[in-house]
């Protein structure tokens, strides 16, 4: 049974390592992660202790399989990670809407997020949901010492707008 639920201030260590597994599948993806594994670790346990309460997780039979969060609490999910052992199990999709609906409860009218532009995965999964690519970037990583390219998704949530001109059409 998937149970969507906000984190809890004690769930640091445990969401840290489900987004250290998610993003090493991720960059194994795009050919990198070795080097930067321990930086990882340490930018997801920080990131989860300093924003838990903008964080919701996903569970399976109460297991936690994942979480994302809106780092800003607006439009955009800046996080989404689902543990690769949880993956094509439907509690990607499930989180996803959940975050839609908040961000829509919340008066937004579209969700975005960015990815690397070669986690075909995450772009695949979104797209799949939606979400379209508007904008490529590549911007300087000091942390990488080098340009990562980027893409960036968007969807329109709520109802859709009719096409075309005039009434009836």
């Amino acid at each position: 049974m998937i149970h969507i639920r906000n984190a809890r201030e004690g769930d640091t260590q445990l969401l840290s390592e489900i987004g250290l597994r998610a993003w090493q599948r991720a960059m194994a993806l795009i050919g990198e992660s070795d080097a930067m594994t321990d930086g990882a670790r340490t930018a997801f346990r920080t990131f989860v202790d300093s924003n838990w309460l903008t964080i919701t997780v996903v569970e399976q039979n109460g297991q936690v399989a994942g979480w994302a969060a809106r780092e800003g609490l607006d439009e955009t999910i800046s996080d989404f990670w689902i543990d690769p052992s949880f993956n094509r199990q439907g509690l990607g999709t499930a989180l996803l809407e959940r975050i839609e609906a908040d961000i829509f409860e919340q008066g937004f009218e579209q969700a975005a997020m960015q990815t690397h532009s070669g986690n075909t995965e995450a772009i695949s999964f979104f797209q799949k949901h939606g979400y379209a690519i508007h904008w490529l970037s590549v911007a300087y990583n000091p942390k990488l010492d080098r340009d990562v390219p980027s893409v960036g998704l968007s969807k329109h949530l709520g109802p859709q707008e009719p096409e075309g001109y005039g009434p009836g059409f």
